[in-house]
C-alpha cells in the first residue's frame, strides 16, 4: 500500500489523501496507468494512459509540475485525473509521495516567482515591455536576482507563471519557486515581525 495524493483533472476539484493498494491507483485514473517520473520531487505521476486518445481534459497541475521540473516534457501533456506517489523501491512498488512533496502541493501558503536575469543588472530587466511590471528587483542582499511582484495561492500556479515567465524572457538563466516567506530568508535578511 502507499500512500498518495489524488489530483482531479478540474482545478476546482480538491486534492485528496488516498491509501493505494492493488488496482486502486488504475480505478482513480480511469483505466490503465501511465506512469511519469519527476525524479526531483521523488514522485511518480500515474496518469490515463489512453487519456488524449479518449481526449480526457488537461490536468493543469500536474502538468505543469513536471513541466517546471522536467523541462523536457513540456512539449506533451498530462490529461485526465492523476495519482501521486513516491518513486518505486528497489522491487518496483509505489511508496508514499514525499512529505516535503506533499506539503509543497497541499499546505496553503503564499509562492513568489525568484528570477536570475541572466547578467543584466535587476534595474535593466526589459525596461519598454509589459513583463517589467510583473518584476520587482531585490536591493537586499544579491541585487542581480529579481522577484516577481505577484504572489501565488498555490504552487501549481507559480510554476505556471514562472513557465511563462521563461517563454518570453529567453534571456532568463534561471528561476525558482519560493514560499514568499522564504524569499528574504533566500538573501540573508532576516523578515522584521
Amino acid at each position: 500500500m502507499a500512500r498518495g495524493l489524488y489530483v482531479p483533472a478540474y482545478d476546482g476539484e480538491p486534492l485528496e489523501m488516498r491509501d493505494f493498494e492493488g488496482d486502486a491507483i488504475g480505478t482513480a485514473v480511469g483505466g490503465l496507468m501511465e506512469a511519469v517520473d519527476i525524479p526531483a520531487l521523488g514522485i511518480t505521476v500515474y496518469v490515463n494512459e489512453e487519456g488524449l486518445l479518449r481526449r480526457l481534459p488537461f490536468n493543469s497541475r500536474v502538468s505543469f509540475a513536471w513541466w517546471y521540473y522536467v523541462p523536457e516534457a513540456r512539449r506533451s501533456m498530462l490529461v485526465g485525473d492523476a495519482v501521486i506517489v513516491g518513486e518505486p523501491d528497489i522491487d518496483g512498488a509505489d511508496t508514499d509521495i514525499p512529505e516535503s512533496t506533499l506539503e509543497m502541493f497541499i499546505n496553503p501558503r503564499q509562492w513568489g516567482i525568484l528570477i536570475d536575469p541572466g547578467g543584466m543588472p535587476a534595474s535593466g530587466v526589459m525596461p519598454d515591455t509589459m513583463l517589467n511590471h510583473v518584476l520587482l528587483p531585490l536591493v537586499a542582499g544579491r541585487p542581480q536576482k529579481v522577484v516577481s511582484t505577484a504572489c501565488y495561492a498555490s504552487c501549481f500556479d507559480a510554476m505556471a507563471w514562472a513557465l511563462s515567465l521563461g517563454e518570453r524572457w529567453p534571456e532568463m538563466d534561471d528561476f525558482a519557486i519560493l514560499p514568499m516567506s522564504q524569499v528574504l530568508e533566500h538573501f540573508g535578511v532576516t523578515p522584521s515581525e
